[in-house]
C-alpha cells in the first residue's frame, strides 16, 4: 500500500507531509532497529532538511541506530558542513540534539566500501535490453547497508536521461552502487538516447535497476516526492517500485513541458547547485528535444570553472561526441569506462559519425568559465558569458530563440512529435 497525496495544481503544506509521514512510519515497527536513510546531495532540488527532521522525530528514540548516507553516484563528497546544510541543522544542533545520528557519503571508488550481492546473467541483460548489450553485470553495492535492519530511500522525481524518471530504486543502483554496475546502467541510457528515454516511465534501464534491487534482502521503504516550481506537489511513501511509480505519474504531468514547434537557439540558466558540467550537463539533456536540427543550445553557467571534479581527467582525453562515434570506434574507446562516454554523448547529442566525420544534431555551446582552449579540446563550443545579456533572450519565443531559467530537472519535448522520429526523418 502507497500512503500520499497530490496536486495537479498548487502544493503541499508541511502539515500534510509531516501527517503523511508520520502515518507512514508509525505502520511499521522500527523498535530497536538499526536504520539506514539513504538521501540526495546538494544536485537535486528537495526538502531534504524537512524528511530529515520527520524521521528524527519519529524514529530518533524508537530505533536503536539512526544514520543517513548520501547517494553520490560518482559526484565529490561532500564535506561535513554541507551535508549539515542539507538536513537543515547546525553544528551546535549536532553535537547535542542529533549526536547519536551518523551521516555518510557513498564511496563508489573504494572497493573497501563495496560488497557483491549478486549477478544478473548474461541472458536476462540481452533480453531486457533487446540485444543492445549481452553481458553479466556485478551487482556490488555499499556494504554499508548490511549492518542495517531497515533501509528508506528519500528522493524527488524528476524526468531523466538514463533511466526516465529519476527516483525510487535509482538510490540504490547507481546511487550507491560499485563502478561496474553503475557505469553499465549509464551506457545503456546512452545507447537507447537522452531523446528516446528522458520522461519515459518503463525503460530497461529502470528494469535492470529493478532487478538489481531486488537482490537487496534487507526491507526497505521509499519517500518519493515531486517537485514543481521549488515546491512539494506530491509525495508518495511505500514500497520503492509503487511509490516510485505513482511519483513518476505525477511527475509527467508537472515536470514536463510541450512547445509547439522547435528553436534556433536556447539559452538554458544552469542553477548554482550544479558546480561543473558533469551536472550542468543535464541543461542539454532537458532542452536538446525543442532545439531545431543546426541550431543552437547554449549552457550558460558562469559560476562553472570544470567539466567534471571527478572524471575531468577522461573527459579531457576522450571529448564530447554523438553516441556513433564510440561504437564504431567500440576498439579504440575500450578503455573509457561506461559512465563518461555516457555522459559525454549526453551532452553532445544525438548525431552521426559516418566515414570518420562526426555530426551532431545540433551545436552545444558552453557559456562558463571554462577557457575556450579547453572547450576546444573537449569538442565543445565556446561563448563568452560576459558577451551575453540575458536581457536580449527573453520573449523572443516568436523568433525562435527561447530563454529557460533555472534548467536541468524540468523536460522540454515538442507537442507532436518524439525526438526519434525527428531523428528518422533526418537519416
Amino acid at each position: 500500500m502507497v500512503i500520499g497525496k497530490s496536486l495537479d495544481k498548487g502544493s503541499l503544506s508541511n502539515r500534510e507531509v509531516i501527517n503523511l509521514s508520520t502515518q507512514a512510519l508509525s505502520d511499521i515497527d522500527f523498535k530497536d532497529k538499526r536504520v539506514l536513510v539513504v538521501i540526495p546531495d546538494h544536485t537535486r532540488t528537495a526538502p531534504v532538511n524537512l524528511f530529515f527532521k520527520i524521521i528524527f522525530d519519529n524514529l530518533g528514540k524508537k530505533v536503536k541506530k539512526l544514520d543517513f548516507l548520501v547517494a553520490l553516484g560518482t559526484h565529490p563528497p561532500m564535506k561535513k558542513e554541507q551535508i549539515l546544510k542539507l538536513v537543515g541543522i547546525s553544528e551546535k544542533e549536532k553535537e547535542k540534539k542529533y549526536k547519536s545520528v551518523g551521516f555518510f557519503n557513498h564511496e563508489w571508488d573504494n572497493p573497501n566500501s563495496l560488497t557483491s550481492i549478486g549477478v544478473i546473467p548474461e541472458n536476462k541483460i540481452e533480453e531486457i535490453t533487446k540485444g543492445l548489450l549481452k553481458e553479466s553485470v556485478e551487482v556490488q553495492i555499499n556494504k554499508m547497508i548490511l549492518g542495517y535492519d531497515f533501509l528508506i530511500i528519500v528522493g524527488p522525481v524528476f524526468p531523466h536521461e538514463v533511466v526516465g524518471f529519476s527516483g525510487g530504486n535509482k538510490y540504490f543502483f547507481p546511487g550507491i552502487a560499485g563502478p561496474e554496475v553503475l557505469h553499465f546502467f549509464h551506457w545503456l541510457g546512452a545507447l537507447i538516447t537522452n531523446p528516446e528515454i528522458n520522461g519515459t516511465k518503463d525503460t530497461p534501464v529502470r528494469e535492470v535497476i529493478n532487478i538489481a534491487s531486488s537482490l537487496i534482502e534487507t526491507p526497505k521503504l521509499c519517500f518519493s516526492f515531486v517537485i514543481k516550481d521549488k515546491k512539494l506537489s506530491g509525495l508518495f511513501i511505500g514500497k520503492p517500485e509503487e511509490a516510485w511509480a505513482k511519483a513518476a505519474d505525477l511527475s509527467s504531468k508537472l515536470n514536463i513541458i510541450y512547445k509547439e514547434k522547435s528553436f534556433k537557439k536556447v539559452l538554458g540558466i544552469a542553477p548554482k547547485m550544479y558546480d561543473d558540467l558533469w551536472t550542468a550537463g543535464k541543461v542539454m539533456y532537458k532542452l536538446e528535444n525543442i532545439v531545431e536540427d543546426g541550431g543552437e543550445l547554449i549552457i550558460y553557467a558562469p559560476h562553472i570553472t570544470e567539466v567534471s571534479y571527478t572524471h575531468g581527467k577522461i573527459i579531457d582525453k576522450v571529448g564530447y561526441h554523438v553516441r556513433d562515434y564510440f561504437l564504431k570506434q567500440a576498439n579504440k574507446f575500450s578503455w573509457v569506462p561506461g559512465g563518461i562516454k555516457a555522459h559525454s554523448t549526453h551532452v553532445k547529442g544525438i548525431g552521426t559519425y559516418e566515414n570518420g566525420i562526426e555530426k551532431p544534431r545540433i551545436n552545444v555551446f558552453l557559456a562558463t568559465k571554462i577557457p575556450e582552449e579547453r572547450c576546444k579540446k573537449i569538442n565543445l563550443e565556446y561563448k563568452d558569458y560576459k558577451s551575453i545579456n540575458l536581457s536580449d533572450w527573453e520573449n523572443k519565443e516568436d523568433k525562435g530563440i527561447l530563454l529557460v531559467p533555472n534548467a536541468g530537472e524540468t523536460l522540454f519535448r515538442l507537442k507532436n512529435k518524439k525526438m526519434s522520429e525527428v531523428e528518422s526523418e533526418r537519416k
